[in-house]
């Protein structure tokens, strides 16, 4: 393929351009020259699921996917908080109390719905003076996170057995589900981390639909 799009299911512990490189440097081999290759949204290294990979002429449409509702599946750690918002950063244990699964409802009922704004997490890609926000952070240099107004069209409860709540979420585009994670932490007053993330969903693509990183001869 040297034009189109390319639906990949990310593995956990690499990151998005990662995935890009690995397969701009395939198809370039197989095409014998350089083709160009693009994503349309990043995940988190610890995050798996689905990414649409833009290759060729296609690169000058990603800004058209990455627009798009993305549905994702989470596992929020509560009664713990992350420095980055996911497993990866430093974990600290706040409280043991445990809520009521009625008391989880009616504070996610709260994000549901009206445009709400959520702050980016520091360690992110997000773009700050033209650098990454969490090439920043690492250098421990203060960053201003811009707010963004976002919409979670559903967000309902899969499994809760304490300290995992695990969720399904639609979501407009630059939602940050770490945040999201955050935010019901903090409005339970007991904090809370994403320790897992899985995109399902773009639009009316499916990650059942995506190759591995295997298919394509990728193997590290």
């Amino acid at each position: 393929m040297t034009d189109g799009i390319l639906l990949i299911d990310k593995p956990a512990g690499i990151s998005s351009f990662g995935v890009v490189s690995r397969i701009r440097r395939v198809l370039s081999e197989r095409a014998g020259k350089k083709i160009k290759v693009g994503h349309t949204g990043t995940l988190d290294p610890f995050a798996t699921g689905l990414m649409i990979i833009v290759i060729g002429k296609e690169c000058k449409n990603a800004s058209n996917y990455s627009k798009l509702d993305k549905t994702y599946e989470a596992t929020v750690c509560l009664g713990s908080t992350s420095s980055t918002g996911d497993p990866e950063g430093d974990i600290a244990q706040i409280s043991d109390m445990q809520p009521s699964l009625n008391e989880i409802k009616r504070i996610i009922e709260q994000f549901i719905g009206d445009e709400i704004e959520q702050i980016p997490p520091m360690f992110s890609a997000i773009k700050i003076d033209g650098q990454r926000a969490y090439k920043l952070a690492r250098e421990g240099k203060k960053i201003d996170m811009p707010v963004r107004k976002i919409t979670i069209y559903s967000l309902e409860i899969v499994n809760y057995s304490y300290p995992e709540l695990k969720i399904k979420t639609r979501v407009s585009s630059g939602t940050y589900i770490r945040t999201l994670a955050v935010d019901i932490g903090e409005n339970l007053g007991i904090g809370a981390y994403c320790s897992q993330l899985r995109r399902a969903n773009i639009a009316n693509w499916s990650v059942n639909e995506a190759k591995q990183l295997s298919d394509l001869g990728i193997n590290d």
